[in-house]
């Protein structure tokens, strides 16, 4: 893995970036929420049958991959994720520097966006994915590798937690949401997929470093 940075900082580039661009983007929601969704939304796999019964159909797109990961469906819903990813975000790419942090986020957002395309084939479900919380959860997973020590304060409960039983905690909730169908309406397994390509990135990185940047 990359080596430290000499200066650290709050707001390294790419963690800048990403707030600014889902910000922005969020506005433009605003005023052309149904050409961004129809077109930059992750959609899934539709049948054959469907295309042909509705020619107007949304239609999965590789781009998707990655747009889907810069909209929201609400302001809450941008908020906690961009303040998850700066909060855990900030520390990995001083460790790592910004163009493997960059490398990092946005596989774990591919990844994520490829396993909800395969839960949603098996399931049958046709609805469109988005937001950033794939790649959020993947920098959890990361957050929790490097830094497993570090202390957080939970909100509910209010009790303090090491970083390496938080990511556990969360993982395992998703998991048990995913596999039974509570709190519908969220891409759990998209989530469980961020950690997954999240670890598997890494692994590979310990075998085969990247370059210092």
């Amino acid at each position: 893995m990359a080596g430290i940075r000499h200066h650290y900082s709050l707001l390294p580039p790419v963690i800048k970036l990403l707030l600014i661009s889902n910000g922005v983007i969020f506005l433009l929601e605003i005023f052309a929420a149904n050409f961004l969704l129809g077109n930059f939304a992750l959609w899934p796999l539709a049948p054959d049958s469907m295309l042909l019964t509705d020619p107007q159909q949304h239609v999965f797109m590789p781009w998707q991959l990655i747009s889907y990961g810069f909209l929201h469906g609400s302001v809450m819903h941008l908020l906690l994720n961009m303040y998850a990813l700066w909060l855990f975000g900030v520390a990995l790419e001083n460790l790592w520097g910004s163009r493997t942090f960059a490398i990092y986020y946005l596989f774990c957002v591919v990844g994520a966006g490829i396993t909800q395309l395969a839960i949603s084939s098996i399931v049958g479900d046709y609805y469109p994915t988005i937001g950033a919380s794939g790649g959020v959860f993947g920098i959890l997973l990361a957050y929790g590798l490097f830094f497993p020590d570090r202390v957080f304060i939970l909100l509910i409960p209010p009790m303090p937690i090491k970083a390496k039983w938080m990511v556990i905690i969360y993982g395992a909730i998703e998991l048990w949401f995913g596999v039974t169908g509570t709190a519908e309406g969220i891409a759990h397994f998209a989530h469980l997929g961020g950690m997954f390509f999240g670890f598997l990135l890494i692994y590979y990185w310990l075998k085969h470093p990247p370059g210092k940047r």
